[in-house]
């Protein structure tokens, strides 16, 4: 899921639980990567168990945000990213390329930085936009926790584009109900195709689903033939 993130195996008397918390499948070049665990009994999240979540390649979000990026940068705008500040910032700064011009962090990511940079995570060092020059600030990358759209913060980069990275951007519309310019389509959670490939690579007969979509996913864990309950948490 992100880094810090672990699955749970329980055995007693020969049956077998894993509880896997929040994962996603796909390796994201700064966490471990996600191990089946074979089990009797697997525990699932199910934030995004619906057909219409499907991430496209982690590679191609890249490559959109920095086509993104550039054009803001060339018609006088700053770029404004929005992502969590454990997990979801430190993959972008892992994969936004510095060449396509000054980046900067929110205070809150620079700090969460520092913790994992602390315990021994290869994250690279970016300045607060206070530490910068005003006029690299003009057509700059800046992540940013979610929060810091609600304040005055955004005011010192003049005028700038804003997105989000989130699962969440495959709903319709879903970046113009929160007044942003883009949405990029980055989870660090299991898409519909993930959370079938996890549960089939468990073998587990009885799947508990947890988190989101639980009710309607376990419905159709059971047309597919598993035991399958929600689990209450």
């Amino acid at each position: 899921h992100i880094p810090g993130s672990a699955q749970v195996r329980v055995e007693c008397k020969g049956e077998v639980w894993v509880a896997s918390g929040d994962y996603k499948l796909r390796y994201d070049g700064l966490s471990p990567a996600f191990e089946p665990v074979r089990c009797h009994h697997f525990i699932t999240e199910s934030t995004f168990g619906l057909p219409l979540f499907r991430f496209p390649p982690q590679a191609q979000v890249f490559q959109d945000i920095h086509q993104w990026w550039e054009q803001n940068r060339r018609e006088g705008f700053s770029t404004v990213l929005f992502a969590y500040s454990l997990g979801k910032a430190q993959r972008l700064i892992k994969h936004l390329n510095p060449a396509g011009g000054p980046m900067f962090v929110h205070s809150a990511i620079r700090q969460t930085n520092q913790a994992l940079q602390a315990d021994g995570w290869d994250i690279p060092e970016l300045p607060l936009p206070s530490e910068g020059k005003k006029e690299d600030l003009k057509g700059a990358l800046v992540l940013a926790p979610p929060s810091a759209a609600r304040g005055t913060w955004l005011k010192a980069f003049g005028p700038a584009r804003l997105a989000t990275a989130s699962g969440w951007m495959a709903l319709r519309g879903a970046h113009r109900r929160q007044a942003l310019d883009r949405g990029f389509l980055l989870s660090d959670h299991a898409d519909w195709d993930e959370l079938h490939q996890a549960i089939e690579a468990s073998e587990a007969t009885h799947i508990w689903v947890t988190h989101g979509y639980r009710a309607l996913f376990v419905r159709h864990l059971q047309d597919l033939g598993y035991e399958a309950s929600v689990l209450e948490t």
